[in-house]
């Protein structure tokens, strides 16, 4: 764990300038990080007995520019290492209640989508867009949590990409699925805490036959990110056990909706033939009931 070495080195480093209380707080938080991580200023200063603003004065002595940066660092440590019984345990921490359970998961997936908007580098998208228009086959990766991720994308990006292959864990491997893609191929890796050993290494094999990798995630210093050649990235910060994944599905809505601009006037007609096929065929009933109640 690199990362928390780093953060130990600083707290040694710093260790000798720290008042008494914030002596305490260090302590804790290399005794208890995946516990830290997610405490407001004031619960963490609570938990070691000091004030709130001890707290604060702490992350800046340490060279954060406050304390929300240096839990920042803490949570991007600690997502991919938790299991699901510790998440449990933070969960009964932070929903504290049934009554305001409701509010905060709510209130938390849209602090991701605000967090997306604002961090998204725009640029990016829109040369990933270009990517997937130029290749000759984009392959959808997604395995376990992000797998539903990767089987929405797939599903509209079939009615307006030419050729699109979803990767599954089933019901082949993965590199078997991936065993034909080439340097003209565009590799989407969809991955989030805890990120999925096996959609590295099929990322990692993907780049090795010279696929273009998009990666889809949260965080750039994720796995997927230091893989990919360009990253989207999208917030899925949690309150529980469960990864908030609205951010994320947000993110796809946009891709698929950017593509499509792009492919105009190609999928209307596309879409018109769609349409007759599934009113002949009565795939969507209740329209023909609404026509059949205008007659």
């Amino acid at each position: 764990m690199e990362n928390y070495v780093n953060l130990i080195k600083l707290l040694q480093t710093n260790f000798n300038k720290l008042s008494k209380g914030q002596k305490l707080i260090a302590e804790y938080i290399i005794e208890n990080y995946d516990k830290a991580a997610f405490m407001t200023a004031s619960k963490l200063g609570e938990t070691v007995g000091v004030s709130e603003s001890t707290v604060v004065r702490f992350a800046n002595t340490l060279g954060y520019k406050g304390y929300r940066e240096l839990q920042n660092e803490l949570q991007e440590l600690v997502k991919n290492k938790l299991t699901t019984v510790q998440r449990i345990s933070l969960t009964d921490s932070y929903l504290d209640t049934k009554d305001n359970s409701m509010k905060k998961v709510l209130k938390k997936d849209m602090d991701n989508i605000r967090s997306t908007i604002d961090e998204l580098d725009y640029e990016n998208f829109d040369i990933a867009i270009e990517n997937i228009l130029k290749a000759k086959t984009v392959y959808v990766l997604g395995l376990r949590s992000s797998a539903f991720l990767a089987g929405y994308l797939g599903f509209y990006f079939n009615f307006i990409v030419d050729n699109v292959k979803v990767v599954t864990s089933a019901p082949s491997d993965v590199f078997e699925q991936l065993l034909k893609a080439t340097e003209n191929d565009v590799v989407i890796g969809i991955s989030y805490p805890r990120y999925s050993k096996r959609t590295l290494e099929a990322l990692d094999y993907a780049k090795e036959k010279g696929c273009k990798i998009i990666g889809i995630t949260d965080s750039l210093v994720s796995p997927a990110a230091q893989i990919a050649d360009i990253t989207l990235i999208a917030g899925s910060n949690m309150v529980s056990f469960v990864d908030s994944l609205v951010a994320p599905m947000s993110l796809i809505n946009a891709l698929i909706v950017g593509v499509a601009m792009e492919k105009e006037e190609g999928i209307t007609k596309y879409f018109e033939d769609l349409e007759a096929i599934w009113e002949k065929h009565n795939v969507y009933g209740i329209s023909n009931r609404n026509n059949n109640l205008n007659k």
